[in-house]
């Protein structure tokens, strides 16, 4: 069982920055694959991103280039630092987690993840 927890959500306006936190916990943190997902009004949920339980991480194509994740294992907390943010990145925010067996890119891509967080909003005003 894992419980994630999301933070940081908020209004920004176009070309700005935030930081949205993650804490898990339930079971061994550095056990997880972490990955981010979004989802915007009127709009199926959104890939975003994956980080490994070593830090290695990949990227959907649309946040390439801007987005960044990082892991604190000593805290329990994956981080996705958002930078160039733009209209149409307002979604709500959520963390997912899974084991390293089944936290596959490929499932992660897909949305077959086993656990989620409640999701925090994220507002890009232009």
């Amino acid at each position: 069982q894992v419980q994630l927890v999301e933070s940081g959500g908020g209004l920004v306006q176009a070309g700005g920055s935030l930081r949205l936190s993650c804490l898990a916990s339930g079971r061994t943190f550095s056990s997880l694959v972490m990955g981010w997902f979004r989802q915007a009004p009127g709009k199926e949920r959104e890939f975003v991103g994956i980080i490994s339980r070593s830090g290695g991480s990949y990227y959907a194509d649309s946040v390439k280039g801007r987005f960044t994740i990082s892991r604190d294992n000593a805290k329990n907390t994956v981080y996705l630092q958002m930078n160039s943010l733009k209209p149409e990145d307002t979604a709500i925010y959520y963390c997912a987690a899974d084991s390293d067996y089944r936290g596959t890119a490929t499932n992660f891509r897909n949305g077959r993840v086993h656990y989620w967080g409640q999701g925090t909003q994220v507002t890009v005003s232009s």
